[in-house]
């Protein structure tokens, strides 16, 4: 992209400037195309021309160069606007002038309806001021003595500023909504310490003022979504007394959206949770396989979901698909639900015959190496399988490999599809192919 031409920049002369905008189209090189437009000049109502030229600000932005010239009257006009879309925040530009020298800078501003985007100096800013505030003093005098002196007294004050910077320094301020205001930094590249630039959030007003749509309303709820807790009033599903169920919408980085659904009866004590991914159904299972080696390895976040089996080879551990519903925890805290539910089927073989005497102690000793896994007193190996492709590992090292854990893809077989009734559904053509 092309840059602003010299004199733009290095000059304060006004006529330079205006010889800018009216030779437009004849000083421009080839990389800065220049489109020529019949327009209807507001003057004299003939036919005049207005040429449109797309420029860069150094350490700015695209803006565009507009000027228009009658021919038949000699009106002229020229105008500046953004060339980029508006900033998500507005702007505060305040400079310190304390010297001539300083008041060489670009100006755009174009934060209100009302005002034209302009291109100046600090020195050209000042004087369009002056000449605004002087051309309605006559009648203010008429109307309004009062108010007539008080904006002579702006204009002397402003007056007495561009006459003498150095003698009396001043500050310009410049409060753009729409992010798009530009005041050139004298010590580019570092930092002016006679500039500071401060962003801030638009209101609604001034939103509306730029003709800004307010968010959608489904983005907000998605939003709300995930930062609420939203409770559904139940019962209890062991004594039937009214409880409450708490369900939370979670983001599980590199992975996927996971619903936290969890039930706390007051009344009995009974608490349950679980855990069901969201999104659509994946095309392929997954197999997740972690050498645990450490206690390290324990606190490493898992989403076990209700369709997902767990194997540990080492202690001929093997939990077939359903079992122990959906959850989200740690390696540990899972292990550690496996021991409890394990020691609660084992507690109907603490008496009876010499069979059940044998199978008893098969299941201390089977409870004594589980007990061992989660201590990692040996090492072993931890395999999520769910056909559904529903269940998560987290991965230390992401998004770095982990060498300790391996994720495998795999088509599903027929029976797997049975089962989770996928084999019926017809997504494509529904409705063509029916058996008559």
């Amino acid at each position: 992209m092309s840059q602003v031409p010299p004199s733009v920049t290095a000059t304060a002369n006004a006529p330079e400037r205006e010889k800018l905008f009216n030779d437009i189209g004849d000083s421009v090189e080839d990389d800065q195309p220049v489109t020529v437009i019949e327009s209807l000049c507001m003057n004299c109502f003939e036919n005049g021309e207005s040429r449109i030229m797309l420029t860069l600000i150094p350490h700015f932005r695209e803006i565009i160069l507009m000027c228009f010239e009658c021919p038949h009257c000699g009106f002229k006009n020229n105008e500046i606007q953004t060339g980029s879309a508006v900033r998500e925040k507005g702007s505060i530009h305040t400079c310190s002038i304390k010297s001539k020298t300083h008041s060489l800078a670009i100006f755009e501003h174009n934060s209100a309806a009302t005002q034209r985007g302009v291109l100046t100096t600090v020195e050209g800013l000042v004087s369009k001021s002056i000449e605004g505030l002087s051309a309605m003093q006559p009648a203010r005098l008429i109307q309004d003595e009062a108010l007539h002196k008080g904006v002579q007294t702006v204009i002397d004050t402003l007056q007495i500023y561009l006459e003498s910077p150095g003698d009396h320094p001043f500050t310009i301020e410049i409060n753009d909504p729409a992010g798009n205001s530009y005041i050139e930094n004298m010590c580019a590249p570092q930092k002016d310490p006679q500039i500071s630039i401060k962003e801030f959030e638009r209101t609604a007003v001034q939103n509306e003022e730029l003709g800004l749509q307010p968010a959608p309303e489904n983005e907000e709820l998605d939003d709300d979504l995930l930062k609420e807790v939203h409770i559904f009033h139940g019962n209890c599903s062991r004594c039937n007394a009214p409880s409450d169920t708490r369900m939370h919408l979670m983001d599980i980085p590199h992975f996927k959206e996971v619903v936290i659904m969890a039930t706390d009866c007051e009344l009995c004590g009974y608490k349950s949770n679980e855990v069901k991914a969201g999104g659509a159904i994946s095309s392929h299972g997954k197999r997740i396989t972690l050498n645990i080696k450490e206690l390290d390895d324990l606190n490493r976040d898992i989403l076990k979901s209700e369709t997902c089996g767990l194997e540990i080879p080492e202690i001929e551990l093997h939990l077939t698909t359903g079992t122990l519903g959906g959850r989200f925890t740690t390696v540990e805290g899972l292990l550690a639900q496996v021991y409890d539910e394990i020691k609660k089927t084992a507690s109907p073989f603490a008496s009876g015959d010499s069979g059940q005497e044998q199978r008893k102690q098969a299941f201390e000793a089977f409870l004594a190496k589980l007990q061992k896994a989660i201590k990692v007193e040996i090492p072993y190996t931890l395999i999520l399988d769910d056909p559904l492709g529903n269940s998560y590992l987290q991965n230390i090292y992401a998004p770095d490999p982990d060498p300790d854990m391996t994720i495998e893809t795999y088509e599903r077989d027929y029976e797997q599809n049975e089962a989770f009734g996928l084999n019926d559904l017809v997504l494509e053509n529904y409705g063509e192919n029916k058996d008559v």
